[in-house]
């Protein structure tokens, strides 16, 4: 009798240890995490802003790192102290940064995420740059600005038409864009705009939000629309009265002529001050042309955007170097000058009359 209460004993313990154990745990639900924290909801938009990140994609998900987190039935949350995720109900994956890789699978999702910052929209958040802000304050009297727009592209750029003095101090009026040309397919600051087939522009810092903003940089050759080899050889000429170059139909390329009778406007009293955008480029906008702070191609590297400008001449100089002006956000002297053909500048266009 007693080896049989014993017996009785020994199976009350093991079934009061085992009972109604279903085989999980509080802590099945636990999700490791490291330096991340992460949210997820029904979205597989991404953007990715530095480090490295990849992302896969089906009907369930798992966050997996190295230290803890707690998933439910209504949401996952890991936290951390370096990044972070949000997920929205976008469609876009936008990458800026690092490297992401995004798959889709059938089975569970998971999400790694090591010294990164990750955050979702709905879209890109890009808002084409609104020009008139260069023109504003503009104090050229009998000014008035108009639009055309560029059938090439679709684009609307502003003109005015400023009257003045010309070299030979005779009167002259040019109608000419208020804004620096942006036409092209882009090419990276480290190569040479060389496909004679195309038009090919250089944006600021390989952004084309740049070139929406200031204006594409051209290479002289690339300009005047001839042959590429003309940046290392003579092409003089190749150079025409009128030189449309890539301007538009009815456009042609601005000259030294040209800026000068716009550099001495009717009533402009401060010389390139009253031809430089008073937004943020330290001007006074007098003759309403708004010169802007483009910054250069120079030897492959961009520089000094929103404190120097440089533009071309339909000119040579010696065969290797093209006729150009510029002047700085603090400058007060206009002056012409050569430089080399590969140099990525800007483009104003005026029309032919």
């Amino acid at each position: 009798m007693i080896e049989y209460l014993f017996m009785l004993s020994i199976a009350a313990i093991m079934l009061i240890a085992c009972g109604g154990d279903n085989g999980s745990s509080a802590r099945d639900d636990e999700i490791d995490s490291s330096s991340s924290g992460v949210i997820l909801s029904s979205s597989s938009d991404v953007i990715f802003s530095g480090g490295s990140s990849s992302v896969e994609e089906s009907s369930s998900s798992v966050v997996k790192s190295s230290s803890s987190a707690k998933e439910s039935s209504s949401s996952s949350e890991a936290k951390s102290s370096s990044s972070s995720v949000k997920s929205s109900s976008s469609s876009d994956v936008i990458l800026s940064g690092g490297s992401a890789a995004v798959e889709e699978s059938s089975s569970s999702s998971v999400v790694k995420s090591s010294s990164s910052s990750v955050k979702i929209s709905s879209s890109s958040s890009y808002v084409p740059f609104d020009h008139a802000k260069f023109l504003s304050k503009a104090k050229y009297e009998d000014g008035v600005y108009k639009q055309f727009t560029d059938e090439r592209t679709g684009r609307s750029y502003y003109y005015i038409t400023i009257t003045g003095r010309d070299t030979s101090y005779k009167a002259n009026s040019v109608t000419v864009m208020a804004e620096n040309l942006n036409i092209g397919e882009m090419v990276r600051g480290r190569t040479n705009q060389e496909d004679d087939s195309k038009i090919e522009r250089y944006c600021y810092d390989n952004d084309t939000t740049n070139c929406d903003k200031y204006g594409g940089l051209y290479q002289w050759a690339e300009m005047m629309a001839l042959p590429s080899r003309c940046n290392t050889e003579s092409c003089a000429d190749l150079i025409q009265e009128n030189h449309q170059g890539i301007c538009p139909e009815g456009w042609r390329l601005l000259t030294y002529n040209d800026m000068y009778t716009i550099v001495h406007a009717d009533g402009n009293e401060d010389g390139i001050k009253g031809v430089r955008s008073e937004y943020r480029f330290g001007g006074y906008n007098t003759t309403g042309y708004s010169l802007v702070g483009a910054g250069y191609l120079w030897n492959n590297r961009f520089e000094d955007v929103n404190a120097i400008t440089y533009w071309y001449y339909p000119e040579e100089g010696i065969p290797t170097r093209g006729k150009v002006s510029s002047t700085s956000n603090t400058g007060t002297s206009f002056q012409l000058s050569a430089v080399d053909k590969t140099n990525g500048l800007s483009v104003r266009c005026v029309m032919v009359e």
